[in-house]
């Protein structure tokens, strides 16, 4: 008797380590890093979205456009969904980070906003422009002031243009480069400001009513979700997409943001 307790114990206990672990990963958790304002309020849709499914989310919010990327690659997160494709892909040429694009989210059509000014024609010889002072960001606000007129760049100067390629400046602007959170806490400081529209958002500024110029949405800087590479066919990968390409994050966005965010996919 006391042997056949004994083995069926053990046979219990053999059935209990083997459950155990299925019951533990019947529903994934993954940590998604997002900036504030849209891209975190989105990111709680997708959540909700995709807590149906057998995936939770939680969601570190940054407040810089550093870290999130730094937190994926050193692990401390799964994924993150703040940046557009440019600038990862210099993130990975400069910092050697094993990061990969699995889809595209939204766009943001950066805007310049002014507190002095009413239009771009109304900046007088001198006047100071605060843009991004990252590589990418930097060279999405040089090109819409390009496209405003206002300033000429080099022609192979590309997507990542400095104020280095500046080679008309018939104003004699000022460019002033600061980091792209920071910007718009330096409206009173500076004539106009190239803002990217999440920052500008968080800031209580709208998009539509007050940028004085805006960026053609159809372009190169749609958002995306980001992974280390290494974790590209973990099934919870499918299942963060599905939740963030859902109808449900789509019509959130469309009615929310009021075209000030665009849905890419």
């Amino acid at each position: 008797m006391q042997r056949r307790f004994v083995i069926r114990f053990a046979a219990a206990l053999g059935a209990a380590v083997f459950i155990a672990p299925l019951a533990a990963h019947a529903d994934d958790t993954i940590k998604v890093g997002v900036t504030g304002g849209p891209h975190e309020q989105v990111m709680e849709v997708v959540k909700s979205v995709a807590a149906k499914n057998g995936l939770n989310i939680k969601i570190v919010e940054f407040s810089d456009y550093v870290q999130p990327n730094a937190a994926l690659a050193g692990g401390d997160l799964d994924a993150n969904s703040y940046q557009h494709a440019p600038y990862l892909d210099a993130q990975v040429k400069d910092r050697g980070y094993k990061l990969v694009k699995i889809a595209d989210t939204v766009t943001f059509p950066m805007g310049i906003y002014s507190k002095k000014i009413k239009s771009l024609a109304e900046l007088k010889p001198g006047s100071r422009i605060a843009v991004p002072n990252d590589p990418t960001n930097g060279g999405r606000a040089l090109l819409l002031l390009q496209k405003q007129g206002l300033i000429k760049l080099r022609s192979e100067a590309g997507l990542k243009a400095t104020p280095l390629d500046i080679v008309e400046n018939p104003r004699k602007l000022k460019i002033v480069e600061l980091d792209a959170a920071q910007i718009p806490r330096s409206l009173d400081d500076v004539d106009a400001a190239a803002i990217n529209t999440n920052f500008a958002m968080e800031a209580g500024l709208k998009p539509k009513q007050d940028a004085i110029a805006i960026e053609d949405p159809k372009g190169p800087y749609v958002n995306i979700l980001a992974i280390r590479e290494a974790d590209r066919n973990k099934p919870w990968v499918a299942k963060l997409v599905a939740a963030y390409h859902s109808p449900e994050v789509k019509q959130y966005i469309e009615t929310k943001f009021g075209g000030a965010v665009i849905t890419s996919w």
